[in-house]
């Protein structure tokens, strides 16, 4: 998914190795919208980000005048703003499910991926490790009662998630197959073949699963 084909009003700085840039990138092309997308990393991110964005930091959307640097914020305006297909459930209570279910990915599994890809404590990146594959091994069961992440639809949960998922090799993290088949046939099966999300997917992120 590059340059759209007529220029957009939608701009997104994404960071291509980064799992909280790639859930938004999912959303984007689930949701087929035309948007310039510039792949910068840390370290040489444009000059014109710090004017727009106080943290100066990845990624950030900008939709004319709006500005959004918080990577939940960006997949519920997404959701909102492009309904179709809709990324969360209509009702209240199965809604305000699906926003615990990415805060608890948010609290279980992304401190972890953070840890390990900082890699600057030996230590605390196997202590990180351990804790996300056990937790995803814990996770597994779920999978053999829905198709998605305790849903029948593929949601905003799923983005959270397989961005997540498609870094296992590149995090050192292997699972043990016969202990995490429903996991494993909701990876392949159901969310890296999807059209979308191979859309999605940056070139550095092409390259950790080659």
């Amino acid at each position: 998914m590059g340059v759209a084909a007529k220029r957009s009003s939608m701009t997104f700085y994404s960071n291509g190795e980064d799992h909280y840039s790639h859930r938004v990138r999912i959303v984007l092309a689930e949701k087929g919208v035309a948007v310039d997308i510039l792949d910068c990393l840390d370290a040489n991110k444009p000059a014109e980000l710090a004017d727009i964005n106080p943290y100066n930091s990845l990624p950030t959307l900008v939709d004319r005048d709006l500005v959004l640097f918080q990577s939940d914020i960006m997949m519920e305006y997404l959701d909102e703003r492009f309904p179709h297909p809709p990324l969360l459930p209509v009702y209240p209570v199965a809604r305000a499910q699906s926003r615990q279910f990415m805060y608890r990915i948010q609290r279980d599994w992304c401190p972890n991926v953070d840890i390990i890809t900082a890699n600057k404590d030996a230590k605390a990146v196997e202590q990180a490790r351990k804790e996300l594959r056990e937790s995803l091994i814990s996770t597994s069961p779920i999978f053999e009662e829905l198709p998605y992440f305790m849903s029948e639809e593929f949601t905003l949960v799923d983005c959270c998630a397989a961005s997540i998922l498609w870094r296992l090799p590149a995090l050192g993290i292997e699972l043990p197959e016969n202990q995490v088949q429903p996991l494993l046939s909701y990876m392949n099966n159901r969310l890296f073949n999807r059209e979308a999300f191979q859309a999605s997917l940056s070139e550095a992120e092409r390259e950790m699963r080659l």
